[in-house]
């Protein structure tokens, strides 16, 4: 029979026979525990052989072991390229246009400008043209970091002012600040996003909300973001919006158009009080730009797409990678 003799209470006699006991070398555990050790912890091989009491030649086969058991994995990334990853995203979803920057580590929805202005620029706007402007952070974002010059284009919201003091739903302020550094005309919309159905054909009767609402039939181009539904989605963005009997097939909206992954629009009991572009006047666009950014949002963003609400996009190599895994075009 082993006895383990009495120690006391010193607590370094007891951990000095810990160390010493027999340590079966050939274990799966013993295997596991090393790799953690060295792969998880950081700590060097020289400490895990004095931690064990083995050599350190004893430690690096025990390393290889783990890795020739399938213990451990290593794995070297390609590096992502956005130019490749533009291509693909593009072709995976049809779209018009793409643009994918590296995924920074701060800022990255203001990171979305530089592409975004550059697609702005190859759509070739001319005077008049109609550039429809929606709400969210990333929009805020981009228009706060500089939209090109396009003298004379037409900057209209694409739905009526949130009762919310969030910044990132002030839309008039963002088609202001569109129009200025376009060098544009604003049309704002003084009306409430959401009313009841009396109210909102009251205020479509308005001439000068007619004259606003005009302009969504002549739409050559619009900067939208892409939402959550509003179970995945920040509170903050919903609080005035959120509608209990919306479907579970939706995975997103934009500007509370809702869709399934398909692309198929989900309907729910607030779209009859919005004052918003209409679907198709969203489809009928010539180039609609979703500035949209998180791995969360690829089924969002996909939906949006296969709907024709959006027909181009500008997101970064995480979110592209996460759509390019979900549609099998990995």
């Amino acid at each position: 029979m082993f006895r383990v003799p009495f120690l006391g209470s010193n607590p370094c006699r007891k951990q000095n026979l810990e160390t010493k006991l027999p340590l079966d070398l050939s274990s799966r555990a013993t295997l596991h525990m090393v790799a953690k050790l060295h792969y998880e912890a950081d700590m060097a091989q020289v400490e895990i052989a004095r931690k064990l009491n083995v050599s350190t030649s004893t430690v690096s086969r025990l390393l290889h072991k783990a890795r020739a058991l399938g213990i451990v994995r290593i794995e070297v990334l390609d590096p992502v390229v956005p130019e490749e990853i533009t291509e693909r995203l593009a072709e995976a979803l049809g779209l018009k246009a793409a643009a994918v920057i590296d995924t920074p580590s701060t800022g990255i929805l203001a990171a979305l400008t530089t592409p975004l202005r550059d697609l702005l620029r190859q759509a070739d706007l001319k005077p008049s043209s109609v550039i429809g402007i929606g709400w969210g952070r990333a929009v805020r974002e981009v228009i706060q970091a500089g939209l090109p010059r396009m003298p004379d284009v037409h900057v209209v919201a694409l739905n009526g002012g949130h009762q919310e003091s969030a910044p990132h739903l002030q839309i008039n302020e963002f088609v202001r600040n569109a129009a200025e550094q376009t060098g544009g005309k604003a049309h704002f919309m003084h009306a409430p996003y959401f009313s009841s159905a009396s109210l909102r054909d009251a205020f479509l009767g308005d001439p000068g909300i007619r004259e606003k609402v005009d302009l969504w039939d002549r739409i050559d181009c619009t900067i939208v973001g892409v939402g959550l539904h509003h179970r995945d989605a920040d509170p903050e963005s919903h609080s005035l919006l959120r509608d209990d009997s919306l479907s579970a097939d939706a995975v997103g909206d934009v500007i509370r158009h809702y869709f399934d992954v398909q692309g198929n629009v989900v309907p729910w009991d607030g779209e009859g009080r919005m004052i918003a572009a209409s679907v198709d006047q969203l489809r009928n666009a010539r180039l609609s730009i979703g500035v949209a950014v998180s791995v969360e949002k690829a089924p969002s963003i996909i939906g949006a797409v296969r709907s024709r609400m959006i027909n181009a996009l500008v997101t970064d190599t995480s979110t592209a990678l996460a759509i390019l895994e979900r549609t099998g075009s990995h």
